[in-house]
């Protein structure tokens, strides 16, 4: 016979589960999917920033990139400001 406490601890479980899964994992696929971006950044790697600027990446530091955004301006951002890459040219 199931019980009223049953229901509950069963009720939690599926709701922990639906979190899990609905909520933190899709999360901790895109924290990963964006740390093997920042990887894979390589000079002359056309890109798109988490601001909208689209550039070309002129030398990579630590946590650093020189994007040059326009003939002869370069600015200096932090990786992680790095959304996507472009296959296209620009």
């Amino acid at each position: 016979m199931i019980t009223q406490n049953t229901l509950w601890i069963v009720y939690i479980v599926v709701l922990i589960a639906f979190f899990y899964f609905f909520l933190y994992r899709p999360q901790v696929n895109q924290r990963r999917a964006q740390q093997a971006l920042i990887a894979s950044l390589a000079v002359n790697d056309q890109v798109v920033t988490a601001g909208g600027l689209y550039g070309t990446i002129r030398a990579i530091d630590d946590d650093v990139v020189e994007l040059e955004i326009a003939s002869g301006v370069v600015v200096r951002m932090a990786k992680a400001a790095i959304s996507r890459k472009l296959e296209a040219e620009i």
